[in-house]
């Protein structure tokens, strides 16, 4: 390997500290809310209540056990690392939009007192600018490139999201869900109409 190439291995790779610091984040949250008094869950976000609002940022790094956690953790690394590809100013941008945009959904639509917390709502968030993105200007090259990432990733991804929104069971917010994919969708149309110039900051 030539000594210019490892630099921009480098950087490659440090794209995907970002995506990797948020699991470790998650992760460490939930060992810690195992092995200490009382629950970090109380800290989520509660519909309706306006003391409850710090969910909107502390609810997507919360989770109701380690199944719940388990089950959103390949999804979130996954996807997060796609959307990291385009460096970390993008990453943080997509995941700030999911987390409001889905926390002021889903603290309005849910029924008043219910208490909704996991990353799930970065998970559909995630998804959705990874699809939405396919269809924003640039080279047929890139164009091409990014369908082919969609396709896989619906392959992956489609069915369980969709089931995720118009089939959840009992105790399963679809309200998190379809605003976090909502906002993930923002983000992708609120990128596409940045300069292509100040996509490569941030990295």
């Amino acid at each position: 390997m030539s000594t210019s190439a490892r630099p921009a291995r480098s950087a490659a790779l440090a794209r995907f500290a970002s995506p990797l610091a948020l699991v470790a984040l998650i992760w460490a949250i939930q060992i810690l809310d195992a092995v200490l008094p009382g629950s970090f869950t109380g800290f989520g976000l509660r519909s309706w209540d306006l003391g409850s609002l710090q969910g909107i940022v502390l609810g997507p790094l919360l989770h109701s056990g380690w199944a719940h956690l388990i089950g959103n953790t390949l999804p979130l690394l996954v996807l997060g690392c796609l959307i990291a590809i385009e460096g970390a100013g993008r990453f943080w941008m997509v995941t700030a939009v999911s987390a409001v945009v889905g926390g002021i959904g889903t603290w309005l639509f849910n029924a008043p007192g219910t208490l909704t917390v996991g990353a799930s709502v970065l998970v559909f968030g995630y998804f959705a600018y990874v699809i939405v993105r396919v269809f924003s200007p640039r080279p047929i090259a890139h164009r091409i490139a990014y369908a082919l990432i969609a396709l896989i990733v619906l392959v992956l991804y489609g069915g369980s999201m969709l089931a995720g929104i118009v089939g959840v069971g009992p105790g399963v917010s679809w309200q998190a869900h379809l605003f976090g994919a909502i906002g993930g969708g923002m983000a992708a149309v609120a990128g596409a109409r940045r300069p292509r110039g100040q996509e490569a900051r941030g990295a």
